[in-house]
């Protein structure tokens, strides 16, 4: 059975990734930040797969409990198939670079980029020994080009490290058996992250040109078909998942 490692996975674009793991028999260690009450509602979701599933709550800012994710997994289920670094925090007041703490700069940055790296430091030897392996990180629409995002220069420039450090470790791992792709979301917000395809054409058209609202069963789609056995020729790329709307010009240009 494989396995499934999936950061910040109880609720969000996490929720659908997770459970989309679940369905095609995978066993999954979850983490979360700190709501429980998310948790307990998954575990009852989920109970069906109950012996496949582990929790585990920490911050992944923090290097022991980073440690303490590729432990406990190899210590229950002993393999470790798939990562997907869906956690990233996340400032939503608006503020422009001087206006950042020291400290707000540090927690973006390490949130989204180094505590990728720490992982990847764990379980990429891992993956190295199986032959086989899917890293999935997250970015947003413009980050291959580095796009410049106004009020959310600490996000962007983490995540436009990441795509650097994405392909970079495609191409150092590929003779393993590695992959390493990264997906960007489009505009999907709110109860849509943990909505189906269906959910969103009962809505409405929304903003998208495809006509409907993007949804966490989205994300998780393109997730597994990157985690498949068949996708070991697709590495280094970035792929957006937008419908089709530019969604950094549409925020840009309200921004301004």
């Amino acid at each position: 059975m494989k396995h499934a490692v999936i950061t910040a996975g109880t609720k969000g674009l996490g929720k659908k990734v997770t459970e989309s793991f679940l369905k095609e028999g995978y066993s999954v260690t979850v983490t979360y930040f700190s709501d429980d009450q998310a948790m307990n509602q998954r575990k009852e979701e989920w109970k069906e797969y109950s012996d496949r599933i582990l929790f585990l709550k920490g911050n992944i800012t923090d290097k022991e409990f980073l440690k303490e994710i590729t432990t406990k997994t190899m210590k229950k289920f002993g393999r470790i198939d798939c990562l997907i670094n869906n956690a990233g925090p996340y400032l939503f007041n608006r503020k422009k670079l001087a206006d950042y703490s020291e400290e707000e700069w540090e927690y973006l940055l390490y949130g989204n980029l180094h505590s990728v790296f720490y992982l990847l430091k764990q379980i990429i030897p891992i993956m190295r020994e199986q032959k086989f392996g899917r890293i999935i990180n997250y970015g947003f629409q413009g980050a291959n080009s580095a796009s410049g995002w106004i009020y959310r220069s600490a996000f962007s420039t983490a995540k436009v490290g990441l795509v650097s450090l994405t392909k970079t470790i495609a191409y150092e791992e590929a003779e393993h058996g590695i992959t390493s792709n990264m997906i960007c979301p489009g505009d999907i917000y709110g109860e849509m992250k943990e909505a189906s395809r269906l959910d969103a054409l009962q809505k409405g058209s929304g903003n998208a040109p495809v006509g409907r609202f993007g949804t966490g069963e989205d994300i998780a789609r393109m997730v597994q078909f990157l985690c498949k056995d068949e996708s070991d020729f697709i590495t280094g790329d970035v792929i957006e998942i937008t419908g089709g709307l530019d969604v950094i010009h549409k925020y840009r240009h309200q921004s301004l």
